[in-house]
């Protein structure tokens, strides 16, 4: 009996335990510089998340389609009262609103200048709507990099700690230092691949926005050049 129990003893002693790694786990394993890194992908993916929920937001309220509004100035303007066109275009919040304003005020210049001071109030509407895209762009390239960048700085502490055990290296703190190392280059891919879809899908919504724009005030330049 006491035989049975002592092997008993011997292969659980062998049998290798797994490991689980929590997420915090992860972002402390790097030592200092990986932590630090970490940290810097942390907070990129903060603000690109916030972009992208900020500027879904106003490009969606700048695509919001006002009927009545159009229909009405065009019943303004044919009915030539210019004042009650401007006050509406005052008193309403969108682009076409006030891409429309700049048109009513200079209704009684040359087609050119009304076209011109369109289009220009028009590439104003659309820096706004393409605020902050650019960040969003500049984290879905820097992310992977910077994830990269604490890859190889992990890499390199890993060969400085085999380098200082002489002879005494083994498979576990190789793969240990490895795995360290690998963990920024996931994480900043992940934080890149979020960021690039995220601005190339505002940009999409941007795009669609600006051809709306460019049909409305077309019908608006039409019914201007019709009642001259």
């Amino acid at each position: 009996m006491k035989l049975l129990l002592l092997q008993t003893q011997i292969v659980t002693d062998t049998i290798p335990v797994n490991k689980t790694l929590t997420i915090i786990d992860l972002i402390t394993s790097g030592g200092t510089g990986g932590t630090i890194i970490m940290s810097v992908l942390g907070i990129l993916s903060i603000v690109a998340i916030y972009i992208l929920f900020e500027r879904f937001s106003a490009i969606k309220k700048a695509s919001m389609e006002d009927k009545t509004f159009l229909k009405s100035i065009r019943n303004f303007v044919e009915a030539k009262d210019i004042q009650a066109a401007k006050t509406l275009c005052k008193n309403t919040d969108s682009p076409i609103a006030r891409m429309i304003e700049k048109g009513v005020d200079r209704i009684d210049k040359p087609m050119t200048d009304i076209s011109a001071a369109i289009e220009n109030q028009g590439k104003l509407e659309v820096y706004k709507m393409e605020n902050n895209l650019a960040n969003l762009a500049t984290i879905a390239g820097a992310a992977p990099m910077i994830g990269f960048l604490g890859t190889v700085i992990g890499m390199i502490i890993a060969f400085h700690e085999m380098a200082s055990a002489g002879g005494n290296i083994d498979v576990e703190m190789l793969s240990k230092g490895i795995y360290t190392a690998m963990v920024t280059t996931v994480a900043g891919l992940v934080v890149g691949i979020i960021a690039y879809i995220a601005y190339n899908y505002l940009v999409t919504k941007v795009d669609k926005v600006v051809f709306q724009l460019e049909a409305k005030t077309t019908d608006f330049l039409d019914l201007i050049h019709h009642n001259e």
